[in-house]
């Protein structure tokens, strides 16, 4: 437990008011004043990082198919919900840079490992002013590996639904800063984000316990909670 107050990352944005992913619904969380944006990247066939969950665009635009057969110039002509064009890395960190708002980068790597992609992302990054160290993070372990070999000074964090035993040895050999947990365990000494929390009652549990943070769909419902355990 922490004497800080639970910090609320914006999952996707805010997918109640704007597609998930989307410019719109980021600069609306800034705007709004949220503590953090979690966001998510692959690679394009041409090796273009771009924002997006899933691998396939069927979801979430009026495309089809998988982003890793894409080049960037005809992704970008599929369109979100209303209409704004899927966002690439570039711009997304155009929006963000020098801006109060902590990110969390999730590599998009469990499911097909774009060879490469963390040295493209953290190259970019890195050349971006930002106002707080970015957190990269993801289920796939051999990523944040990857990571640590590029910068063994990021912050990188597992993310998992499973119950870690020995987390903090776990922790320790693979150089992790946190665990991205789906749900709070208690380790000692250990920053825990948990995720996808949209339960009020769950949300007033951790705010309770001073957990490191909460991701949520609507981080201004959840901020409005979190003021009572001021």
């Amino acid at each position: 437990m922490s004497d800080q107050q639970t910090l609320i990352f914006a999952h996707r944005g805010i997918p109640i008011r704007f597609p998930e992913n989307s410019l719109a619904g980021f600069q609306y969380t800034i705007d709004q004043g949220a503590d953090g944006i979690e966001f998510d990247v692959h690679l394009t066939k041409d090796r273009i990082p771009i924002i997006m969950h899933d691998e396939k665009i069927d979801r979430t635009t009026d495309g089809s198919g998988f982003i890793k057969d894409y080049q960037w110039s005809e992704l970008k002509k599929f369109k979100l919900a209303d209409g704004q064009s899927v966002p690439s890395l570039a711009e997304f960190l155009q929006v963000v840079e020098n801006k109060p708002i902590r990110l969390n980068l999730e590599f998009k790597t469990d499911l097909f490992h774009y060879e490469g992609i963390e040295k493209i992302v953290m190259a970019m990054v890195k050349r971006t002013e930002l106002a707080y160290p970015i957190i990269y993070s993801s289920f796939y372990l051999n990523s944040l590996r990857n990571c640590y070999q590029i910068d063994p000074d990021g912050q990188y964090c597992f993310l998992t639904a499973k119950y870690l035993h020995n987390a903090e040895h776990f922790m320790r050999i693979n150089h992790l800063a946190g665990l991205h947990l789906k749900h709070y365990q208690k380790i000692p000494h250990t920053i825990e984000r948990i995720w996808t929390v949209d339960d009020p009652a769950k949300q007033r549990k951790l705010f309770k316990k001073k957990v490191a943070a909460l991701f949520t769909n609507d981080f201004q419902s959840a901020n409005e909670r979190r003021l009572a355990f001021k």
